[in-house]
């Protein structure tokens, strides 16, 4: 390629890259009054403030900011486009807006239903969306035909169930459980004398998660029927004693006969 036609595709391709800016127009650029009016005619009656400037969009086509002072839309401006044909002479309004600057608060991003839910947020009557690929679950039993596997799997896994526990799905619940309340860590399990791995109302749980937990069983633990790790405790263990305290006493009244009077 010759240089010349070089150094023209050069500049070209600068030019596509680095588009020109727009001549500044003053008959666009002093509309404020008639964007001011634009203004005015949308919003709520005072809800429009001073002008927030003016820029060029493009050719003849220019865009004016007024401030917004509905109380629920602080940092939003106005924002009112004008424009005007070639060799004409005054401004015309294209579209007007509500736009957020910088300052403005905004709703959060939308999130689906099903994200939005968190632990605790289902009540009565409410449903939790399926999910279907929930790395907390993996596809239940199917049976085989064989009596001895069938039996087997029938005591693990639970006949009849479509999903159950994965290895992720026991492990998150496990930890969730050792952090809670019923964890060694509350404050009631710090003070208690002995461990549930010793109390006669401790029921362990089954499969393998009855290494690490159970369920009380005792009416008068604040854990009762609640999942609670080998290491927690309360005072209501089964084998502990509170101590004992002598039973109080109370001295007789004196009457004193020779006591005087003077009143």
């Amino acid at each position: 390629m010759p240089a010349t036609a070089k150094k023209t595709a050069k500049k070209a391709a600068k030019k596509a890259v680095r588009p020109k800016a727009a001549k500044p127009d003053k008959v666009l650029l002093e509309a404020t009054d008639l964007a001011h009016e634009a203004a005015i005619a949308i919003a709520e009656r005072g809800a429009v403030g001073g002008h927030a400037g003016a820029v060029m969009l493009g050719e003849r086509l220019a865009m004016h900011y007024f401030e917004c002072t509905s109380p629920g839309y602080v940092g939003w401006h106005w924002a009112i486009s004008v424009a005007r044909a070639p060799r004409q002479k005054f401004a015309t309004v294209c579209e007007t807006n509500l736009l957020p600057t910088d300052a403005a608060v905004l709703a959060p991003d939308w999130v689906p239903y099903v994200e939005r839910l968190a632990p605790g947020d289902i009540g009565a009557g409410d449903e939790r969306p399926y999910v279907a690929d929930d790395p907390l679950l993996e596809q239940g039993f199917e049976a085989t035909g064989e009596e001895d596997v069938d039996q087997v799997a029938l005591f693990e896994l639970g006949l009849g169930r479509p999903r159950v526990l994965s290895a992720e799905g026991r492990e998150a619940a496990a930890q969730r459980w050792y952090d809670a309340a019923g964890g060694p860590n509350s404050e009631v399990a710090r003070q208690a004398k002995a461990h549930c791995s010793t109390c006669g109302f401790y029921l362990p749980l089954p499969g393998v998660l009855r290494q690490l937990f159970g369920v009380c069983a005792g009416e008068w633990s604040p854990s009762d029927g609640h999942v609670v790790s080998l290491d927690h405790g309360c005072g209501a263990h089964s084998e502990t004693d509170a101590p004992a305290t002598p039973p109080e006493t109370v001295e007789a009244p004196v009457l004193d006969e020779l006591a005087l009077d003077f009143s």
